[in-house]
C-alpha cells in the first residue's frame, strides 16, 4: 500500500512538474513541446484509471502524509466514486487540452507562460477532489481562483481580460471566505476536519442549532464558484481568456468546483428542508437565465458560457431535489456535460482560429472547407441536445425520470427543465449547424481544416460520448454508479440505456425535442426577443459589480483621506489618544485599577536629592521657553531616573538609560538644529491644553499598568528556568545578558533593526537640503509636493 501512497502523492504532483518544466519545454521544442508536457497528466489519468476496479467495487482509496501534527493537519487524500471521476475529467481532458493549445496558441510568445499556468490550474482542480483534509481542500479551492485570474487575464494587455480575471478573483475568491467560514463551523458542529469523517457526521450536523448558518456559508462559496444566480455573471465575462482556458474552465475544472462540492456535503447537510428548498430554486433560476441569455448570443463562446451556466443549475437543480434518480441523472449529466461542452468549445475555438471569428452571423457555409470539424461539432451537439445515440440522451432521460410526478413542486421543475433542455437543444444546433450550413460566407481568414492537434481532442470527446451510451453498462459501472453512490452514501446501480423504454421520461424528452426544433427554427425571433427583455430588465449583475468596485474605492479614497490627511501632527495624536485609551479604559471599566502606592518610610537623603533633581527636570521642561532648554531638561529628568536604577539594584538597566538619554539629547538638538525649527512654543492655549491633557492621560495610564503590573504576585517560573539554562545551554554566566543576545536574539536583532531605520530616518533629515528645509519646519508637505 506504501507505493500507492507514494505514486498517488506522485500523481498528485505531476502537473506542478509540468508548471515548472513547460517555459524550458516550449523553449527548447516549440509547440511541438505540447507532446512532452502532455505527458504530465496522461501519466496522471493512467495513475488513477488503476483505482476503477477497486472503485466500482465500493471501495474507497485514502492516504497521504503527516504535515503539522501538532494542530492535527495531514496532506492527506479520500479517493471515492465521485473523487475519481473527477480526478479521470481533470486529468484526461487535460491532457487534450495541453494537445489542442500546442496547437491553438502556437507561435505566441507566451505560450510556456501560458502552459505553466494551465498545469498550476490542473493542480489546484485535482487537490480540491482529492483533498480529504478542511484545510488542504481550502488551500487548493483558492487556489483554483488565483490560477484562474492568471489565465483570465493571461492577455493582459487587452483591458477586457483585466476586468473578467478581476471579476473572476472577486467573486470567487469572495467565495471563499464564505467557505472558510462555513468549513470552521462544520469542523466546530462535528469536531473533526477530514471529509471522510464528517460523511458520517450528517445527523450530527443537521441537528445541530448552527446548520443554517453553516448551510449559507458553504452555499456562498459553492454558488460564486459554480456561477450560481445571482453570481453567474463572471462566467460568460471569463471568455476573455483563450480557448484553451475556456474548454478546460467548463468542461472539467473549476466551474464544476461548486457543484463537487454541494455532491461532496450531500450526505452530511443534505435531506432537510432548507437544503431541498434552496438548491432546486436557485438552480432552477439559474438554469432559466442561463439558456435565455444563450439564445440572446451571436459569440459561439458566449452562447457556450452561457449553457454552462444553464447545466450547472441544472446540477445543482438535481443534487438539491432529493431523491436516489435525482442524484443518478445528476452523476450522469455531469458526465455527460463535460463530454459534450469541451468538444463544443473546442470545436468554437476551431472555428475562431480558422476563420478569424466567432460571431454567428459573420458564419455560413463552412461544411466544404471543414468537414470534419463538422462532423464532431454535430455528434457533440446531438449530445447536449439530449437526442441518441449520444450519452446526453442517458442523461436526459434519467432527468425526467427523476423529477416528473403528480405533485406540485415535482411539476414545477419538470416545466423549468423542458424549457431549460429546450433552449439548450435550440443553442446546441445554433452552434453545431450555423456556422456549416447554408450559402458559404466571407471570413476574415480563408477557412480551412485544422490541423491534427486541434481536431484531436474534440474527436476524442464526441467519440467517447457515443461509447458511454453505446457501452452504457461499462460506462456505469466504472463511472456513473460509483459516483451516485459515493453522493448518496450507500450502493447504487444505474441500469438506463439506449434500448427502447416507453414512458412518461421518453415523452416529455420527445416535447423536449418539439419544443427545441422550434425554437431552432425562430431562432432570430427568440434573439430578438431576449434583447427586448434584456433592455426592459434594465442593467443587471454585470453592472452591479462595476458599480459596487467604484463605490468600494470611492469609500476607500474617503477614508483614507479622513485617516491620513498628510498631517504629521494628526497620526501623532491619533497614535497617543489610541494609547491612552488602552491603558486607561480596560482597567476602568474592569475594575483593575491599581492600589495606592504607600511611601516608603526609610528613603534617605541622597535618594531624596536625586529624587528633586527628577522633578526639577520635568518641571523644566513644562516651563521652558524654548526647545533647546527643554530637551535639555528632559535629559536631566532622565538621567535622574536612571540614577534611581542604580540606586535601587539596577545597573544593567541603569546603564541603557544612560545611554538612551545621552543620544536622545545629543540627536534632539543636532536636529533641532540642523532643521532650523521655531525655537519658542507658539502653539495656540486651547491646542496647548489639549496636547497636556494627553500627555497626562498617556502618562497616567503608563502609571497605573506600572503600579497593576508590580502589584502582582509575582511568578518565578521564568526566573528559575533562566537561572538554570543559561550557564548549561547559552555558556554566559550573565543571566541579563544571555537573556538578550540568545533567547530573546531575535527579539534584540528586530530591535537593533528598527533603531537602525530610525538612524537613517534621522540621518535622511540631517542632511536635507536646505531649499527644503524651511519648507519641512512649515510642516507643509503639499507645499513641498507642488515645488517638486
Amino acid at each position: 500500500m506504501a507505493d500507492v501512497t507514494a505514486l498517488t502523492f506522485l500523481a498528485l504532483c505531476l502537473p506542478l512538474a509540468g508548471a515548472l518544466a513547460a517555459p524550458f519545454t516550449i523553449r527548447v521544442f516549440g509547440a511541438n513541446g505540447a507532446w512532452l508536457l502532455a505527458i504530465a497528466p496522461l501519466l496522471a489519468f493512467l495513475h488513477f484509471v488503476r483505482f476503477v476496479p477497486l472503485i466500482a467495487r465500493g471501495e474507497v482509496v485514502a492516504g497521504g502524509y503527516v504535515w503539522v501534527p501538532s494542530y492535527n493537519l495531514s496532506f492527506s487524500w479520500f479517493i471515492d466514486g465521485l473523487s475519481l471521476a473527477f480526478a479521470l475529467l481533470i486529468t484526461g481532458i487535460g491532457t487534450l487540452i495541453v494537445l489542442y493549445a500546442g496547437a491553438y496558441l502556437k507561435g505566441h510568445k507566451d505560450q510556456g507562460r501560458f502552459f505553466s499556468f494551465i498545469f498550476l490550474f490542473m493542480g489546484a482542480m485535482l487537490g480540491i477532489v482529492v483533498s480529504d483534509s478542511f484545510l488542504m481542500f481550502f488551500i487548493f479551492w483558492e487556489l483554483t481562483s488565483i490560477t484562474s485570474f492568471l489565465l483570465i487575464g493571461f492577455d493582459h494587455e487587452r483591458e477586457a481580460a483585466r476586468r473578467a480575471a478581476l471579476q473572476a478573483l472577486v467573486v470567487t475568491g469572495g467565495g471563499g471566505l464564505f467557505l472558510l467560514a462555513g468549513l470552521l463551523l462544520l469542523w466546530n458542529m462535528s469536531g473533526v476536519t477530514q471529509m471522510s469523517l464528517l460523511i458520517g457526521s450528517g445527523d450530527a450536523v443537521r441537528e445541530n442549532p448552527l446548520y443554517f448558518a453553516a448551510l449559507i456559508l458553504v452555499l456562498g462559496g459553492a454558488f460564486t464558484k459554480s456561477a450560481q444566480f445571482p453570481f453567474h455573471f463572471w462566467l460568460p465575462n471569463a471568455m476573455e481568456a483563450p480557448t484553451p482556458v475556456s474548454v478546460y474552465l467548463h468542461s472539467a475544472t473549476m466551474v464544476k468546483a461548486g457543484v463537487y462540492l454541494l455532491m461532496r456535503l450531500n450526505p452530511v447537510m443534505g435531506a432537510t428542508p432548507a437544503w431541498e428548498i434552496l438548491l432546486p430554486f436557485f438552480g432552477g433560476l439559474t438554469l432559466v437565465v442561463g439558456a435565455a441569455l444563450a439564445i440572446g448570443q451571436t459569440d459561439l463562446k458566449l452562447k457556450l458560457a452561457y449553457t454552462t451556466v444553464s447545466s450547472l443549475g441544472l446540477l445543482v437543480l438535481l443534487v438539491g431535489f432529493g431523491s436516489e434518480y435525482a442524484v443518478e441523472a445528476a452523476a450522469l449529466y455531469l458526465v455527460a456535460h463535460c463530454l459534450f461542452k469541451g468538444a463544443l468549445f473546442m470545436v468554437a475555438g476551431i472555428i475562431d482560429h480558422e476563420t478569424g471569428t466567432r460571431d454567428i452571423t459573420r458564419l455560413g457555409g463552412l461544411m466544404r472547407a471543414m468537414p470534419l470539424t463538422a462532423i464532431i461539432a454535430l455528434a457533440a451537439a446531438f449530445s447536449m441536445a439530449g437526442l441518441p445515440p449520444l450519452f446526453g440522451f442517458l442523461a436526459k432521460e434519467e432527468i425526467y425520470r427523476a423529477l416528473a410526478g403528480s405533485d406540485i413542486r415535482a411539476l414545477t421543475f419538470t416545466l423549468i427543465a423542458i424549457f431549460g433542455n429546450a433552449l439548450m437543444f435550440a443553442v446546441a444546433f445554433a452552434v453545431a449547424l450555423n456556422p456549416f450550413l447554408g450559402r458559404p460566407v466571407e471570413t476574415p481568414k480563408h477557412p480551412h481544416e485544422a490541423p491534427l492537434l486541434l481536431w484531436l481532442g474534440p474527436a476524442i470527446l464526441a467519440v467517447l460520448g457515443l461509447f458511454a451510451a453505446v457501452f452504457s453498462s461499462f460506462t456505469h459501472a466504472a463511472l456513473s454508479s460509483p459516483i451516485s453512490a459515493a453522493i448518496r452514501q450507500s450502493p447504487v446501480d444505474i441500469d438506463i440505456s439506449l434500448a427502447p423504454h416507453l414512458g412518461l421520461p421518453l415523452a416529455l424528452s420527445v416535447l423536449t425535442v418539439l419544443s427545441g426544433i422550434g425554437i431552432y427554427w425562430q431562432l432570430a425571433r427568440a434573439r430578438l426577443l431576449m434583447a427586448v427583455l434584456l433592455r426592459s430588465a434594465g442593467r443587471g449583475p454585470d453592472h452591479g459589480f462595476d458599480l459596487a468596485v467604484s463605490g468600494l474605492v470611492r469609500l476607500a479614497g474617503r477614508i483614507t483621506r479622513l485617516i491620513q490627511p498628510g498631517r504629521l501632527e494628526i497620526y501623532v495624536i491619533c497614535t497617543f489618544v489610541c494609547v491612552a485609551a488602552i491603558l486607561l479604559v480596560p482597567p476602568v471599566v474592569y475594575g483593575e485599577l491599581p492600589r495606592l502606592p504607600v511611601w516608603p518610610a526609610d528613603v534617605r537623603l541622597h535618594e531624596w536629592v536625586v529624587f528633586l533633581i527628577a522633578a526639577v527636570g520635568l518641571a523644566g521642561v513644562l516651563v521652558a521657553r524654548d526647545r533647546l532648554t527643554a530637551i535639555v531638561s528632559l535629559g536631566i529628568q532622565g538621567f535622574a531616573v536612571s540614577i534611581i536604577f542604580l540606586l535601587f539594584g539596577a545597573p544593567d538597566l541603569s546603564f541603557t538609560q544612560f545611554m538612551v538619554e545621552t543620544l536622545s539629547v545629543v540627536i534632539l538638538a543636532l536636529v533641532m538644529t540642523r532643521l532650523r525649527l521655531v525655537a519658542a512654543d507658539r502653539r495656540p492655549p486651547a491646542r496647548r491644553i489639549f496636547h497636556a491633557a494627553l500627555a497626562l492621560g498617556c502618562g497616567l495610564g503608563f502609571t497605573l499598568l506600572l503600579m497593576r503590573a508590580t502589584q502582582t504576585p509575582f511568578n518565578d517560573a521564568l526566573t528559575a528556568f533562566f537561572n538554570t539554562y543559561s550557564k548549561s545551554i547559552a555558556h554566559g554566566a550573565n543571566v541579563v545578558n544571555v537573556i538578550i543576545v540568545d533567547f530573546r536574539g531575535t527579539d534584540t536583532l528586530g530591535e537593533i533593526a528598527v533603531v537602525a531605520v530610525a538612524g537613517l530616518a534621522i540621518l535622511a533629515l540631517i542632511r536635507i537640503r536646505a531649499g527644503t528645509e524651511r519648507k519641512l519646519a512649515a510642516n507643509d508637505p503639499d507645499a513641498i509636493e507642488a515645488e517638486g
